[in-house]
């Protein structure tokens, strides 16, 4: 992996345990509307940089002040797109960073209970956030924020945990993996449908709150 690749994007496969058959299950960025800050930075350089021709002997000014904020909402979404939240066969991290890249993990086996936090327009668009607790709360890893179709993310969490004890014994692999996640992706109503349950269950404000613990591991018996 060359230094400017993992400038550009995450390299999620080079911290999978690859002797122990560690596979991703899934992996999911931070929803698109934390790109709206970023985004709204850069078009306001990009106003300042059309407007120049109108700012007289003030152009530099304006010249610098637009590369300067279309640069910062670059960055902004850049950062943004360089978050991975990442769930395995054996556990769950989170990698995020740029030039300083920082990587968070908890085992599958470690967790012991999810919460699904999701407010009124985290249910229109489609995102919550996740806190974890487990055995070891110094993880780094106890809230991520901003999950797009957490539901689907919760029911995938849910799945792997159940399953991992058994995987254990009997080696579940990539490929049933696969087919269990197609089926948990079709199983949605369609978007449109969707918002509009969302908007008659909240009546216009306020949000849902899960709580649960981590399912028990099938040990076989």
């Amino acid at each position: 992996m060359s230094v400017v690749t993992a400038l550009l994007r995450p390299e999620v496969e080079r911290h999978l345990l690859e002797s122990e058959r560690e596979f991703v299950v899934d992996q999911v960025g931070p929803h698109l509307i934390t790109r709206l800050p970023g985004t709204g930075i850069a078009l306001a350089g990009m106003a300042l940089l059309l407007a120049m021709p109108w700012l007289g002997a003030g152009w530099p000014v304006g010249l610098a002040l637009g590369l300067g904020l279309g640069l910062q909402g670059l960055w902004k979404i850049h950062v943004q797109n360089m978050d991975r939240f990442v769930v395995t066969n054996m556990r769950v991290f989170r990698v995020h960073g740029v030039f300083n890249q920082h990587l968070a993990s908890v085992p599958i086996v470690r967790i012991l209970d999810i919460s699904v936090e999701q407010p009124f327009w985290g249910q229109v668009f489609n995102f919550g956030h996740f806190v974890f607790e487990s055995a070891a709360q110094d993880q780094g890893l106890k809230r991520i924020r901003y999950v797009p179709d957490i539901e689907l993310r919760d029911l995938i969490i849910q799945t792997v945990i159940q399953r991992s004890g058994l995987r254990a014994r009997v080696g579940i692999d990539k490929e049933e993996f696969a087919e269990l996640l197609s089926g948990l992706d079709s199983r949605g109503q369609g978007r449109l449908a969707w918002i509009l349950a969302a908007l008659r269950r909240n009546g216009g404000g306020g949000g849902k709150h899960r709580r649960r613990a981590a399912a028990p591991l099938d040990d076989g018996t």
